[in-house]
Formats: structure tokens, C-alpha cells, sequence
């Protein structure tokens, strides 16, 4: 299972401060169901994503990373998220020494636009 899906409902989670079991109570599910899908041991069908979607407040496309932008944030929140990335994502970044790959470039990318979303979530 994609990635971004599973870290974007384990994150979503805990920012609304709830346990697997209460996900699954809220998505008739049992939490070991939860737990599979955030593990990525099942797949999410249709009608999961759409109640996920739901109860998160964020779009499909949003959860399965094709959209990172929030339904919630304005012109002013993308361009603030360009900037912070801009001036804190850098190519040539390393880690003891060797530099990241593009991989690990890109999942960098996608965990710091998640904590900017958190913050700005926090703000309004």
C-alpha cells in the first residue's frame, strides 16, 4: 500500500488525538482492521477513503498524496509552505556525511509539509 496513505491516516489520528480503536469505531471497524490498514498489511477500498476523508476533514486526493494541500488553507498558507520549504529543503542535504537521495529528498518533502500543515492547523 502506498505510503503517504498510510502515514497521512496514522498522522491525521493523532492530530484529532485518537486511538486505533476509536478510528475504528468511528469507521465501523474493528481496530485490529486499523491497525492492518496502517501497517499496510490491508488495503483501503473506495468507501474507506471517502469516511476517512470525513472524518479528517481533508480530501481523497489529499490522503493518497496527490494533493497535499488541506481543504482548509488559503492562497497565503500555500505560499508560506513554498517558502518553508524553499528555505528549509535543500538538495545538497546529508545525513553522517553522505548525501540523500532523491527518495529520501522526497520523503523529507512530504514530512515537513505534514508538520506545516499541522502548525498552520494550529493556528487558525
Amino acid at each position: 500500500m502506498d505510503n503517504n496513505l498510510l502515514n497521512r491516516i496514522i498522522a491525521l489520528r493523532e492530530e484529532k488525538g485518537i486511538n486505533q480503536s476509536e478510528l475504528g469505531t468511528l469507521m465501523n471497524l474493528g481496530n485490529s482492521v486499523i491497525s492492518k490498514i496502517e501497517n499496510g498489511s490491508r488495503k483501503v477500498s473506495a468507501e474507506e477513503l471517502k469516511k476517512l476523508s470525513d472524518i479528517f476533514g481533508v480530501s481523497t486526493d489529499y490522503l493518497v498524496g496527490n494533493n497535499q494541500t488541506p481543504k482548509w488553507a488559503n492562497k497565503k498558507d500555500t505560499v508560506d509552505l513554498k517558502e518553508f520549504l524553499d528555505n528549509n529543503l535543500n538538495i545538497n542535504m546529508a545525513y553522517d556525511g553522505e548525501d540523500l537521495s532523491k527518495e529520501e529528498l522526497e520523503r523529507l518533502k512530504i514530512a515537513m509539509t505534514q508538520i506545516f500543515w499541522e502548525k498552520q492547523k494550529q493556528k487558525k
